[in-house]
């Protein structure tokens, strides 16, 4: 979770495996946007001596959608090289790294960025070369470790910025409750197989992710080329996801493996949770290698989840209500394929992008940044927040595990009323935003490093 290991095959290749996307309407500059597309999942920050990296044979996509027919009109590519200084040492470095240029850096990488336009087929190369900084290592090969970070914030122009690198965890989660038979810690005494109730254990607090992020003027990304201001306008709203892309065929070969022919998807991401716990198994490959347009495919796992109909066995007697439910899910269409048209939620003018069903994660432009977020986003009365966008600290594992449990099927289907227990759907866990997240671009906070974080 949010999409760690998520499908068989991806798992097995965690430099493509895409973990999360975040699209918000950035706090300390309104007028921008900035998307943020992670992968690696699970990273231990004592990884050396090979130490953690994007893929230099993977092709990294940030996708937007902002006609509203799911597909996409505008691509950000990002593409990956290494360079080695020394071949005969195997350290990543041979002392204390003090400048992205410093020699004493053996692995460093580089990227390049590329701006699409799919309409007119026009490719605007935003940057080439672009350092990443290195992983935060320790007090001794990364001394100074924010200054590298800082360093590898890219000024491309036309008041956008880029970074690539390591970063702190964002996605907070009990994984190991979670999956150990849907068990929620602080309700765990109400479970089928009981245990006293206690909190939650956040799975993720010591780990780093590698993120790709971006900050982009708004009116980049709109179809007109202008800064929304109407709230309710549909053409105010984008859908945001990323995907990962091979070369379709690899060659062995003694020295170094050759890829060749064109890009193959083999991953991809929009809302959180989606392949990860609405795709069932036998899907999960196929629904990575599809296009978010082809979503109506697999809209029968959405209306129908399999999650929704474990809650009651799961907890006995909880949730009557939600078992005795037959209908489609339509309340959970919106929210994951269309987006949620205006009037449903009050307060909330929507984010309905039409009526193509795609995983997006959909994003109301025309809605400022909340003076003071509330983690819950929607469900906690935040506009600004999940699943209008989804901002860094969102807590998308409650917001989601209380929506599948009908929290919102009321707002669209006024039969129903959700059972009493929804608000009590919690996995018990609270990052420290100031530990975890940080206020400016790109927003997550330093990674963990290797020396002060004891082994998982």
């Amino acid at each position: 979770m949010s999409s760690h290991r998520e499908a068989p095959e991806i798992a097995k290749d965690p430099v493509a495996d895409s973990t999360d996307v975040y699209a918000f309407v950035s706090p300390d500059k309104p007028d921008t946007v900035t998307l943020i597309a992670n992968y690696v999942p699970l990273e231990g920050p004592a990884g050396g001596p090979n130490f953690y990296e994007f893929g230099d044979d993977v092709l990294y996509d940030i996708l937007i959608d902002n006609d509203g027919d799911g597909k996409p009109e505008i691509v950000y590519a990002f593409e990956f090289e290494n360079e080695v200084r020394n071949p005969e040492t195997f350290l990543y470095n041979t002392g204390p790294i003090t400048s992205l240029d410093d020699p004493n850096w053996n692995r460093r990488q580089f990227y390049k960025v590329t701006r699409i336009e799919m309409r007119s087929g026009r490719e605007i190369v935003l940057g080439r070369h672009l350092s990443c900084p290195p992983n935060n290592i320790g007090p001794r090969s990364t001394p100074k470790y924010e200054d590298l970070a800082n360093a590898a914030i890219h000024n491309v122009g036309d008041g956008v910025k880029v970074f690539a690198g390591q970063r702190r965890e964002g996605f907070y989660v009990d994984l190991g409750s979670i999956f150990d038979l849907g068990a929620l810690r602080p309700v765990q005494n109400l479970h089928l197989i009981p245990m006293p109730a206690g909190p939650g254990v956040d799975a993720t607090k010591d780990l780093n992710v590698h993120s790709i992020a971006i900050q982009i003027p708004i009116s980049q990304l709109t179809a007109n080329g202008r800064k929304p201001t109407d709230r309710t306008d549909p053409k105010s709203c984008i859908g945001v996801y990323t995907a990962a892309f091979r070369r379709k065929a690899t060659i062995l070969n003694e020295n170094r493996d050759v890829s060749t022919g064109p890009w193959f998807q083999v991953s991809r991401l929009g809302n959180p949770l989606f392949n990860e716990v609405i795709v069932p198994m036998g899907d999960k490959d196929r629904w990575n290698r599809t296009q978010p347009i082809q979503d109506r495919e697999f809209a029968k796992y959405v209306l129908k989840p399999e999650l929704a109909k474990l809650l009651p066995v799961l907890y006995p007697g909880v949730f009557s209500k939600l078992a005795a439910y037959t209908k489609p899910r339509d309340d959970l269409a919106a929210i994951l394929l269309t987006g949620i048209p205006n009037g449903v939620v009050p307060g909330f003018p929507g984010n309905f992008t039409g009526k193509p069903q795609a995983d997006l994660l959909r994003v109301n432009l025309a809605i400022p940044p909340a003076a003071s977020p509330n983690r819950l986003g929607l469900l906690g009365g935040d506009i600004a927040g999940f699943p209008n966008g989804r901002r860094v600290a969102d807590d998308v594992v409650n917001i989601e595990l209380q929506a599948v449990a009908g929290a919102v099927l009321n707002l669209v289907d006024k039969t129903f009323t959700p059972d009493a227990a929804v608000g009590a759907v919690d996995q018990g866990v609270t990052p420290d935003v100031n530990d975890r997240y940080q206020k400016s671009f790109p927003y997550l906070g330093t990674p963990k490093d290797g020396f002060h974080t004891p082994a998982n």
